[in-house]
């Protein structure tokens, strides 16, 4: 066996093993412990991070960051990949810390030329926007910490009646628009609620708080929805070009009734507590989308074009 081939072999092998002795994979590859020993200084020079451990048994540990195998890719693959993690950089914000970016940076240095001519080719001409919204990086890590362990957030929340202190147990983390939401169990209020990331002051893993078994089974495609909350239907009528605008938001889009002219109306049904936040969207299509209720929603709207007129009176 070619060393390139063995050493490939033993990243495998030890990141397969929580703790290894130089013995036990000198057995498993018929070689000198003087060998693998030798081996395993090369891979840590390589940056696999190999410590050893002190103390009766002794042995090999890998750090929680493990390195992984080489993995063969065909063009068609590495392209895909390359573009799927550069889209990453139009976030304001990601949970990964600087993995993503360094990540990438390998597999670019590492294609063959002529894979990265094409790639150099499209730079500029590919590319998957998000808008760009600022926000700590460190919050959406401390989010998605949580929710690999199944553990407890004590965050200071931000909400429309001011900051608070909230225990939540993530379910998940998504992303819209640019913004990062964490529909998350609020043992406050002993319900499930959906937090805006950014609006999230400060988090910190709370151990002292037990997680609820039932939570950490749930994700983004089981979890509850707000059907035991008090609902309403909001209706609206929408322009041609509303319609074009709003069949791509997947909020509104399968409640659309298209018009023979382009056209369209939709009924909506919604928990009453997300009327305000609804009606923000439609704000933003002005005259393409109208309200016909219910009642609260006209007046929210009504105040808002009322506070932006006397703004520039």
């Amino acid at each position: 066996m070619q060393k390139s081939q063995r050493l490939i072999q033993l990243i495998m092998m030890i990141n397969a093993k929580k703790s290894f002795t130089v013995r036990e994979l000198a057995d498993e590859f018929g070689l000198s412990t003087r060998t693998i020993t030798r081996d395993l200084q090369e891979l840590s020079e390589l940056g696999i991070p190999i410590y050893s451990i002190q103390g009766r048994g002794g042995g090999y540990k890998l750090l929680q960051d493990r390195m992984l195998p080489p993995i063969s890719l065909s063009e068609s693959e590495a392209i895909a990949m390359f573009f799927a993690c550069q889209s990453l950089d139009y976030f304001g914000s990601l949970p990964f810390g600087e993995g993503a970016g360094s990540a990438l940076q390998k597999f670019y240095h590492y294609l063959p030329a002529d894979i990265k001519e094409q790639i150099d080719r499209l730079d500029g001409r590919i590319m998957l926007w998000s808008p760009y919204r600022s926000m700590a990086r460190g919050i959406l890590e401390t989010l998605m910490q949580a929710i690999m362990i199944g553990g407890v957030v004590t965050m200071e929340y931000n909400s429309s009646s001011g900051a608070a202190k909230r225990d939540i147990q993530p379910i998940g983390l998504y992303t819209s628009s640019g913004y990062w939401y964490c529909p998350a169990y609020c043992f406050e209020r002993g319900d499930i609620r959906q937090f805006r990331a950014d609006r999230i002051l400060s988090a910190a893993l709370n151990p002292s708080v037990p997680p609820r078994d039932e939570i950490r089974k749930m994700t983004l495609m089981n979890k509850p929805e707000k059907g035991h909350l008090e609902q309403t239907v909001l209706h609206i009528e929408i322009t041609k070009k509303g319609v074009w605008l709003l069949e791509s938001n997947p909020r509104f889009a399968p409640s659309i009734q298209r018009n023979e002219d382009g056209s369209g109306t939709a009924a909506i049904p919604i928990a009453a507590e997300d009327l305000g936040f609804y009606v923000d969207l439609i704000w933003n299509l002005g005259s393409e989308v109208k309200i016909k209720g219910p009642v609260e929603a006209i007046t929210y709207i009504q105040e808002k074009a009322e506070a932006m007129r006397s703004l520039y009176s």
